[in-house]
This record gives structure tokens, C-alpha cells and sequence, in this order.
């Protein structure tokens, strides 16, 4: 009874709490408490007054707000996005087999700088894990419906639906995607410079003195992908390399089709450098490296080997290859700066970031004679 009593009766400085409430003041109670309506106790605490054009004195703006300081109210998040239409969240999709929250993972340093320019700009972010995780709805349209709960998402992965992400835009919903994009969705996008930097991994090979490189790259059609067989074919063209069909070998499985024989009848035919392209599973550059391991072929001294981004960090500790550094944080930061644009309603552009040529330790001049295979 004493503690019942004792939870009925006013606080210093509070208002009188009604016994066992435990949920947080409402708007309604502070309104009580300062004498005024709800609608002004809205409008003071949501700063709207001001644009609603209704006078509201600076004495009636005191006592809501030492009525909302008394009661110790804090603001609905969820009610506040329905009044303002704005919750200060962006969301992060991805479109890979599980969440890039491991520091392993290739897509980690893109949230690195996701997370450091959201916080700089005053924004939470929310990771929408059901597409990744197979949780409800994951692969279907329900999977990016949920998106909507933030003012603007952020995408990741090599293979995004078209037609979702389509529907999002139709919207009007913001929507940027962290990779160049060539489906007409209309889905703004920051990207890496592949093009410009595959193409100077091949110039470089060329200036040590290879005449046949060949490509390795996995059997998709992703942009990161195309972009990079497009720099590596103009590569060739400008050193006046080889430059046909059978410069690119495009593996649906490259831990089966790029086999230590496959290498050997390459080097046979006068291949002296191999490139290789990077995605998230790294899935070429394993195999090929693998593959040439095994045939008992040198590198760099009988074979040159390069890489098309960064190797997998798991990968870390074996000699770093030739290739180029892809600035992963300052793309997450530019996609984050381009979303919040598009959420203020700014015309913003889609940026593609230049990548840095890394000479690494896989490649030399070719050999003198051919390898001994």
C-alpha cells in the first residue's frame, strides 16, 4: 500500500504521476500541464510553428516546453516520421549470400564509410539483413517494401533486382546503389573507375614486355565485371597487343575450369602474364593462383600474375599481387553524400572514384625462353 501511495503522489518539480503508469508522458499530458491544446504542444515540439504561420507567443512556447522538461517526454520516433515524414535513417540492402559485416568481407570497408559520413551528417542507419539471411520474404518484392521504413537506402551487391528497384524509384522513394549501374531503373549510383584501371594493369604488363596476357573472369554479366574486360580489351588494343576471343576466359565454375593442364596449354600457346578479375568470393584469382601453383610454374619468374582489385584478405599474408586498390571507405562515404542529397531533394550526379595502381610482387619481365612445362 505505502509503495502504491508513494507512486500516486507528485514528485519535486513533476507533475503528478497517475498510479502504475510506467509507459512514457504523451503529448496530451504535457498539453494538461501547460494549459494549452495538443495541436500547440505538436506544433512547439516538432518546431513547425514556425512554418504553419500560427502565431504562438514566446510565453506559451515556455510553458509547453518546461511542461515536456517537468514530465520528462522524449518524442515518438515513429510518430515524428508520420508527422514530418522524415526519421533522420538510411537504410543499407544487400544483395549478397550473408551480411558484409565481417572485416573479411570484401564489402566491409564500403560500410566503414557508410557508417563514418552517415554519422557525420546526422543519420542512424538501419541493415536490412533478410535478403542475405533467406529471413521472411527475402528475394521478393516484400524484402525491399521494407526499405521504406528509412528516408533512403543504400544497395550493395553484384546482381540487384531491376524491376524492385525500378518500382522504389517510381516512387520517389531515394534509392542509390554503391556501384555503376547500367539498367535503365533509373537508380542513381557511385562507382569505382574499373575501366581506367584494368586498363593500366594491362599497360603496365605490357611496358615489362608481354605480348600475350590473357584474362581471367567469371561467366556473369555484373557491371564490375564488363567494366573491367572492357579496360583490360582496351589495354591490349593501345600496347598493340592480341586482342580476339581467346584473350578472356569466362569460368561459370573457376575452381573447376581453371585446372593446372589449362595453364600449362596456355603457356604453351605463348601466354606469359595472366589477369585476373576480383569479386566477393574472389573466386578467379583463387583458381588461377591455385592452378599455376600446381603446374609447378614460377611466378613472377616463369609467369606473371595480376589482379583486377585487391585480393581477399584471407589472402593477405601471400605476396601481394600486381593490380589496383579500390578506395572502398570513399565510396561508401560519396554513396552515403549522394543519397542524403537525393533525401533534401538536390540534383545530385553519379560519381565514378578513381582506383590506385598497386605494382605488387607477381609480376616481372616474361622469361627469356618458354616455361618448362
Amino acid at each position: 500500500m505505502a509503495k502504491d501511495a508513494a507512486a500516486g503522489r507528485a514528485r519535486p518539480g513533476r507533475a503528478p504521476v497517475p498510479a502504475g503508469r510506467r509507459s512514457r508522458p504523451r503529448q496530451a499530458e504535457v498539453a494538461q500541464l501547460a494549459g494549452v491544446s495538443q495541436a500547440t504542444v505538436s506544433l512547439v515540439l516538432s518546431g513547425r510553428d514556425d512554418a504553419t504561420g500560427r502565431a504562438i507567443s514566446q510565453e506559451t512556447r515556455r510553458k509547453v516546453l518546461d511542461a515536456a522538461a517537468s514530465l520528462g517526454y522524449v518524442p515518438d520516433p515513429a510518430a515524428s516520421r508520420l508527422a514530418a515524414a522524415r526519421n533522420n535513417l538510411l537504410g543499407v540492402f544487400s544483395f549478397t549470400a550473408t551480411f558484409p559485416t565481417d572485416v573479411r568481407h570484401s564489402y566491409y570497408p564500403f560500410l566503414v564509410g557508410v557508417e563514418q559520413e552517415a554519422a557525420a551528417q546526422g543519420y542512424d542507419l538501419v541493415l536490412f539483413t533478410g535478403s542475405s539471411t533467406g529471413g521472411a520474404g527475402a528475394g521478393g518484392s516484400a524484402a525491399l517494401n521494407r526499405v521504406r521504413l528509412a528516408d533512403g537506402c543504400l544497395f550493395l551487391g553484384r546482381h540487384a533486382p531491376s524491376e524492385e528497384l525500378r518500382r522504389l524509384v517510381a516512387d520517389g522513394f531515394p534509392a542509390v546503389h554503391l556501384g555503376r549501374r547500367e539498367e535503365p531503373e533509373g537508380v542513381a549510383w557511385v562507382g569505382a573507375d574499373y575501366v581506367s584501371a584494368s586498363r593500366d594493369v594491362v599497360t603496365a604488363l605490357a611496358g615489362l614486355g608481354h605480348r600475350r596476357v590473357l584474362l581471367v573472369r567469371e561467366d556473369d554479366d555484373a557491371p564490375a565485371s564488363t567494366d573491367r574486360e572492357r579496360g583490360f580489351r582496351e589495354g591490349l588494343r593501345a600496347a598493340g597487343l592480341p586482342d580476339g576471343a581467346d584473350t578472356v576466359c569466362r569460368s561459370g565454375d573457376p575452381r573447376r575450369d581453371i585446372t593446372p593442364e589449362r595453364v600449362r596449354a596456355w603457356l604453351a600457346d605463348g601466354v606469359t602474364a595472366f589477369v585476373a578479375e576480383e569479386t566477393d568470393t574472389g573466386a578467379a584469382w583463387r583458381a588461377l593462383r591455385a592452378a599455376v601453383a600446381e603446374a609447378g610454374v614460377p611466378c613472377p619468374e616463369q609467369v606473371s600474375l595480376a589482379l583486377l582489385g585487391s585480393p581477399p584478405a584471407d589472402l593477405a599474408a601471400e605476396p601481394e599481387p600486381m593490380g589496383f586498390d579500390i578506395p572502398r571507405p570513399e565510396l561508401g562515404a560519396e554513396a552515403v553524400r549522394l543519397l542524403t542529397a537525393l533525401i533534401s531533394g538536390e540534383a545530385a550526379e553519379e560519381k565514378l572514384v578513381t582506383c590506385t595502381f598497386r605494382p605488387g610482387r607477381t609480376a616481372g619481365p616474361p622469361p627469356s625462353q618458354p616455361a618448362d612445362i
